[in-house]
């Protein structure tokens, strides 16, 4: 990976491919890898953008208080892209609709992938999922953190780990287990990511749910698809939480015709 140094330490990032930039922005439990499996046909057309947020996959930890979504800015003018189109899977997600609000005139395109919203009313599923990777975190017991956090967001909701890829556990468990171990770090200096007025997003969007997906998310991904002018949405029957990672196809497709209808 390409190395952007600054004051706070060091974003690390990939480009790959030639065409209009692309950029995919990682879920929460997860960094660049994620999309492994979409960026090979996204780059025959597109140039793709993945790059580690702090304190994720090969970014470091930051020394001192830092923006996501001046980040992304940071990044977008130090490879001098102007526009680009945004692809952004869970907290992701959230990093894209801010760094949309922020800057519309710079987002050609937006794709939320289970993307959060703050201030949801969590169910008592997501209060439990939460309760048990706290106390496993505060117990210093990151190998329990990572199986609970498998639990959730790769096997997910309506099924047993006899329907889930046997190998992408193995795939998952480092970049999780690097940004569980950094979370609490992360957290205390990250500001957060503010805006939420989504009748202001101009640019097109789509939004991608899987099926086996918490019900608060599925909930989540119909809230942001009716309150986003114009905006798809696009169902993954045979994935959970991590879209990029279950139904990369799936997505490869739904991606390139949304794309593709951008010009």
């Amino acid at each position: 990976m390409i190395t952007l140094a600054d004051e706070l330490g060091h974003l690390s990032y990939t480009v790959t491919g030639d065409g209009s930039p692309v950029v995919l922005v990682h879920a929460g439990v997860a960094d660049h890898h994620m999309w492994d499996a979409v960026v090979p046909a996204l780059a025959q057309r597109y140039t793709v953008i993945r790059y580690d947020l702090r304190g994720f996959g090969e970014s470091a930890v930051p020394t001192g208080e830092f923006s996501e979504t001046d980040d992304l800015r940071r990044l977008l003018d130090h490879l001098g892209h102007e526009r680009v189109h945004l692809v952004g899977a869970s907290w992701g997600g959230r990093v894209s609709v801010g760094f949309t609000l922020a800057h519309p005139g710079r987002v050609r395109s937006l794709a939320l992938l289970a993307a959060p919203w703050p201030g949801y009313d969590w169910s008592a599923d997501m209060i439990a999922y939460d309760e048990a990777e706290t106390a496993a975190l505060e117990a210093g017991d990151l190998d329990t953190a990572v199986d609970v956090n498998l639990d959730m967001w790769l096997r997910g909701a309506g099924r047993g780990w006899a329907e889930v890829d046997p190998a992408l556990p193995a795939r998952l468990r480092g970049p999780m287990r690097t940004a569980l171990a950094n979370q609490e770090a992360v957290g205390e200096l990250s500001r957060g990511v503010s805006g939420n007025e989504l009748a202001a997003v101009t640019a097109p969007t789509l939004v991608g749910v899987g099926l086996h997906d918490n019900a608060d998310f599925r909930a989540i991904a119909h809230r942001y698809a009716r309150e986003i002018p114009g905006a798809a949405l696009v169902e993954f029957p045979d994935a959970a939480h991590l879209i990029a990672v279950e139904s990369p196809a799936e997505l490869t497709a739904a991606l390139g015709s949304f794309l593709a209808a951008q010009g």
